[in-house]
């Protein structure tokens, strides 16, 4: 019997130490946690010529937070510029820069970030050229100026944005 209570308490103490050396549920939350933001933070590919806007846009989404680095909030200013040639396009690059251009004038908090893409580099660095026109001095100090675009158009958007202050972060669409 002495045996018996002796082996019992063995098994039962052995599957109390294994069953600690496990996971916990707090363990288990924080990798599928970490799982879940790895999906989201992966590249999202470059769409194709004449892609929907939604498409797009998730390129750009995808490219801001893969470049979030030094931003202090978790909201930046993302501003998807469409291509075409279509009143619609025109029309919708005009509100657009009517929002960039109130936002350059108002100025913005230094640790917030500005980001700009579109299937149309140059439609795009044209907005940021023509928004940042009137920039006050140093008034975008600390402020990064995301330009998703072609190499061709980094330049440009650079001379534009040095009297402002701005700090550009050049990723070029590949």
């Amino acid at each position: 019997m002495n045996k018996f209570i002796r082996m019992f308490c063995f098994a039962l103490c052995s599957t109390l130490l294994l069953a600690a050396c496990g996971p916990s549920d707090e363990d288990k939350a924080k990798a599928a946690e970490a799982a879940a933001q790895a999906a989201a933070n992966a590249p999202v590919p470059l769409p194709a010529a004449g892609a929907d806007d939604t498409a797009w846009q998730k390129y750009l989404v995808s490219v801001v937070t893969r470049n979030m680095q030094g931003v202090k909030t978790n909201h930046p200013f993302m501003y998807y510029v469409p291509a075409g040639d279509t009143q619609a396009a025109e029309d919708a690059r005009k509100s657009q820069l009517d929002n960039v251009g109130t936002t350059v004038a108002r100025g913005v908090l230094p640790g917030n970030m500005l980001a700009f893409g579109g299937p149309d580099s140059k439609a795009t660095a044209d907005l940021i050229v023509e928004a940042f026109a009137n920039a006050n001095d140093g008034s975008f100090k600390d402020v990064i100026v995301l330009f998703a675009g072609a190499g061709a158009d980094e330049q440009r958007v650079k001379d534009a944005l040095a009297k402002s202050g701005a700090q550009l972060r050049f990723v070029e669409m590949k």
